[in-house]
C-alpha cells in the first residue's frame, strides 16, 4: 500500500504496536477469576473466553470491568478512581486488574511487533507524523518498557482522555484529539486498530482509512465494525513479511 498520499497514521497501541493484549487478558482473566466467585449468581460465576473481546478490549479500563459486570447480571456502584483495589466498586475492580497489569508487565516485560517497526520506519522515510491512540493509562508505561515512546510524535492515553473529558472509543474523539495534536486534517489520516471497539471508533469519524488489524481470528467482525482493510500484521501493508 502506498502510504505518500495520506498525513498522518494513529495507531492503537494494544495488538496493533506491542502484544500488550495478552498482558491485559491475563490481568483481567486473574481478576475475574477472582471476582466473579464472590460476587456473581452461580450460573454467573465463570469468566468465559470470549469476555475480554467482547466487553474489555479497546475500552477504558472502568468502562471494561462495567460491561463485564453486566454480561454476569451484576451490579456494583461506580465508585472513584481512588477506591483502594478491591471488589465493592467497578473501580476497586478496575485497579485490582491495574495492579495485576503491571505485575505482569514488569515481570514478563514486551517488545513492539516486528512488523509494526517496519511500517514506522516506512513512516518516518516519507516524513509522515505517526501517534498512539490508546485507552489504557499505562500506555506510557508500555512504550517505555518496549524502548519505542520516542518513535512517535503524540501520545493520546487513557490520561488525556480523562483529563482532556474526551469520550473514550467507540467515540471517535481520542482519534481526533490525536489528528489535532499532530496538526493533520483527519480526512488525511489512517486509523489503525485491533479492537472492535477501536475500528468502530475511526469508522465514527471522518478518517481516510481504518486498518483492522485481526489478531483474535475476527476478521468479519472487524469488517462488519467498520474496517475498510483488514490484515493479520500492519507490516503486511508494506508487502510480504520477512
Amino acid at each position: 500500500m502506498d502510504f505518500a498520499p495520506f498525513g498522518a497514521v494513529l495507531f492503537d497501541l494494544d495488538g496493533v504496536v506491542t502484544p500488550t493484549a495478552d498482558i491485559h487478558q491475563l490481568a483481567w482473566r486473574e481478576v475475574f477469576e477472582e471476582v466473579l466467585p464472590q460476587i456473581a449468581s452461580e450460573d454467573q460465576q465463570r469468566y468465559r473466553d470470549n469476555d475480554y473481546t467482547l466487553y474489555v478490549d479497546g475500552k477504558p479500563r472502568y468502562d471494561g470491568v462495567a460491561s463485564v459486570l453486566e454480561a454476569h447480571d451484576v451490579v456494583l456502584p461506580r465508585g472513584d478512581p481512588g477506591d483502594e483495589p478491591g471488589m465493592d466498586t467497578v473501580c476497586a475492580i478496575g485497579n485490582m486488574k491495574n495492579e495485576a497489569f503491571l505485575r505482569v508487565l514488569e515481570r514478563d516485560r514486551i517488545r513492539p511487533y516486528p512488523g509494526a517497526i517496519r511500517m514506522i520506519d516506512h513512516l518516518d522515510e516519507l516524513g509522515i507524523p505517526s501517534a498512539i491512540v490508546s485507552s489504557s493509562r499505562n500506555a506510557r508505561k508500555v512504550l517505555d518498557v518496549a524502548g519505542i515512546t520516542n518513535r512517535f510524535v503524540a501520545i493520546v492515553d487513557g490520561n488525556v482522555i480523562r483529563d482532556e473529558g474526551l469520550a473514550g472509543k467507540p467515540d471517535p474523539a481520542p482519534f481526533l484529539e490525536a489528528a489535532r495534536r499532530l496538526g493533520v486534517e483527519p480526512e488525511k489520516a489512517v486509523v489503525m486498530e485491533d479492537a472492535l471497539s477501536g475500528v468502530r471508533a475511526g469508522a465514527n469519524g471522518p478518517f481516510a482509512l481504518v486498518v483492522g488489524v485481526d489478531r483474535e481470528d475476527q476478521a468479519d467482525a472487524l469488517k462488519a465494525a467498520g474496517a475498510d482493510v483488514v490484515v493479520p500484521d500492519v507490516g503486511h501493508l508494506l508487502g510480504q513479511e520477512k
